[in-house]
């Protein structure tokens, strides 16, 4: 509750600052980063060490580690969101009644944020800038895999913002990683105005059932890629190989493909190879191990829905666009998806039938990602509907309220 109450006050505090003067502290943060970044890597080393040590998969332990170029990213990201126009105090709408009275819509700070998230450490620090961007306080807790990685960044981060004025308490990190902290945070209504879970469906539902706030959740990622009849298969193959290999353990990389029965013997004799060299595991069905022999092992019903963070990837041979359409509906998690096609009524199709929070005509499933979309960086990819949708950043760190000026009106 001590840190409910102190953020809380540094809220308060954020909330008065102007935006110069939280760009200033945001500035201060990056020089922080870099400057700190030997006591970084030595708090990461342990924490990855620790990991191989428990035997995490190697996707997971890509997703944990630091180096100098990501510790150069993360900085760079802090001073992306600097130069980014404030939401904060911008008028959405503005209007006058017939009695005079105007009325107007404004952006304000939602207030006390919490974040719970694992495994990657980078989250600490895109929560912390966006929130203080928009005038947030945050109430951080990572996962225990990156406990020391996590203490470190937010340590750099508190200390360049107090460096620069801004409130000591805008940035807090539970110390400890016991789950009953998640409980705790779940239940400080008081003090936290919007919570946000990040990571495996055990903790999102953990937080969920026990959530006295409103919750943005940062779901799964079964994203799927769906290959037309009329697809360049060379771009196929491209984006289908990137989207699941460039960085398997994130929640943005592809976990199906889905291709149309017209081209699957084509784009499987060359894709196929292609993603058996870069190491990926096949689960197709059975056109697909048709297709492929003993170079793919028969799908399973949960592969279809499974979110395997993993150099494995789930195949499945269709008959139309609704086919595919079905599919990711049934089996899918509303995060990002991918239609490959050179025909336009087809994407067309594709990107209005499908519920997705991103759905891409010919690109990578990979750029969801808060700074792919210029947002600097992000607190989460929502796979809700209210408030926030896909990649959350500065406008989704935001509520409104009305302002009202009259001259005296009174309602008769």
């Amino acid at each position: 509750m001590d840190l409910g109450r102190r953020a809380r006050a540094a809220a308060k505090d954020l909330a008065r600052l102007s935006t110069e003067q939280k760009n200033k502290g945001l500035l201060a943060m990056a020089d922080e980063l870099v400057a700190g970044e030997s006591a970084l890597l030595a708090a990461n080393a342990e924490d990855v060490a620790h990991a191989q040590a428990a035997g995490l998969s190697s996707a997971m332990i890509d997703r944990l580690t630091l180096n100098p170029k990501r510790i150069d990213a993360m900085a760079e990201g802090v001073r992306q969101v600097a130069a980014l126009p404030d939401p904060v105090g911008e008028t959405i709408k503005e209007w006058t009644r017939p009695n005079g009275l105007r009325i107007r819509k404004v952006r304000v700070p939602i207030g006390v944020v919490g974040i719970i998230y694992e495994s990657r450490p980078n989250v600490t620090s895109d929560a912390a800038v966006l929130c203080t961007k928009t005038g947030n306080a945050t109430i951080l807790r990572g996962g225990s895999e990156s406990i020391r990685s996590n203490l470190a960044i937010a340590a750099a981060l508190s200390g360049g913002a107090s460096r620069a004025g801004l409130p000591e308490d805008a940035i807090l990190l539970v110390p400890t990683t016991d789950r009953e902290a998640v409980k705790l945070m779940a239940g400080m209504d008081r003090y936290i105005d919007m919570i946000v879970p990040r990571g495996g469906h055990t903790l999102i539902e953990a937080v969920v059932s026990a959530a006295r706030m409103p919750v943005i959740k940062h779901y799964h990622g079964v994203c799927m890629v769906y290959v037309d009849k009329d697809a360049d298969l060379a771009m196929a193959e491209k984006i289908v190989v990137n989207a699941k290999t460039q960085r398997p353990g994130v929640c943005n990389a592809i976990e199906s493909v889905l291709v149309h029965s017209e081209v699957a013997g084509r784009f499987f004799e060359t894709a196929g190879k292609a993603l058996l060299e870069k190491g990926v595991e096949l689960r197709g069905d059975e056109r697909v191990c048709a297709l492929l022999g003993d170079k793919a092992r028969p799908a399973t019903e949960e592969d279809w829905s499974t979110e395997f963070l993993d150099l494995i990837l789930a195949a499945r041979v269709v008959n139309s666009p609704g086919e595919a359409i079905a599919h990711i509906e049934r089996y899918g998690s509303h995060h990002s998806d991918c239609v490959v096609t050179s025909n336009e009524a087809v994407a067309e199709q594709f990107l209005n039938e499908v519920d997705s929070a991103t759905v891409y005509w010919n690109a990578s499933t990979r750029f969801t990602d808060g700074g792919e979309f210029g947002f600097g960086a992000e607190i989460g990819i929502s796979t809700d509907k209210l408030h926030a949708r896909g990649p959350m950043a500065l406008e989704e760190l935001t509520t409104y309220k009305y302002q009202i000026r009259g001259e005296g009106q009174v309602r008769g």
